[in-house]
């Protein structure tokens, strides 16, 4: 595989993405559905809507969910998922990875469905803070694929969409950085599967960090 181009910005992902926590996620969804005596979603499902903001993801996995009981299922998803949050880790060579783009030219960024609250107590929790020159969240604007996130990422930074690269594991990722005129890089260790994402990674895919640091870093700048 190879750059047809440089890039001045690098925006992840985070679940799925940098942290190995889709598991979690997809056993919170199912398990916070079973708690409100709701229809379980299949696993297929319940990773399908990581990514997406918390009412799209919610419609899509739990259709059954009356709009009055979703703080009701979002205590119970708090709590099988923060149940599991000692074990979470970085997938493997995410680390380094950073290390090396923050030694680089290049400036990086994250763009997650997580809420702010969230995704700070994730950059808390990890030390990370350091490693990101700005970052969006589903709650502050349009959620993915729309692309509200990435063009307001590039607005804040200067940055045009075509010297920007997006990184994730779901096709809300992939569509969201198409249709904000960015490139993508699918990454298969994630939440979606390797044939939906094939398609939409206009850079192609990789298995795992060490490839993605052997494609990224002579391409930043």
């Amino acid at each position: 595989m190879t750059m047809p181009r440089k890039f001045s910005l690098v925006v992840f992902d985070w679940d799925g993405t940098l942290m190995d926590t889709t598991g979690a996620i997809v056993h919170a969804i199912r398990q916070s559905a079973a708690d409100l005596d709701l229809p379980v979603p299949s696993l297929e499902r319940a990773a399908h809507v990581i990514g997406l903001g918390m009412l799209d993801a919610l419609a899509y996995a739990v259709p059954d969910l009356p709009r009055e009981r979703i703080p009701e299922y979002l205590e119970r998803y708090r709590v099988h998922y923060f149940s599991r949050d000692a074990s979470l880790v970085p997938f493997e060579g995410i680390v380094g990875l950073l290390e090396r783009l923050a030694a680089s030219d290049a400036w990086v960024a994250v763009a997650t469905g997580k809420s702010r609250v969230g995704l700070n107590r994730s950059l808390e929790q990890t030390g990370w803070s350091r490693y990101f020159v700005t970052t969006r969240t589903a709650d502050e604007g349009a959620p993915k694929p729309d692309p509200w996130m990435l063009r307001d990422i590039c607005e804040e930074l200067g940055v045009a969409p075509e010297a920007t690269v997006m990184i994730g594991d779901t096709t809300h990722d992939l569509d969201m950085a198409s249709s904000a005129g960015a490139a993508a890089i699918g990454v298969t260790y994630g939440a979606h599967p390797r044939a939906d994402l094939a398609s939409r990674a206009t850079l192609g895919l990789v298995d795992h960090a060490g490839e993605l640091a052997d494609l990224l870093l002579p391409q930043v700048r």
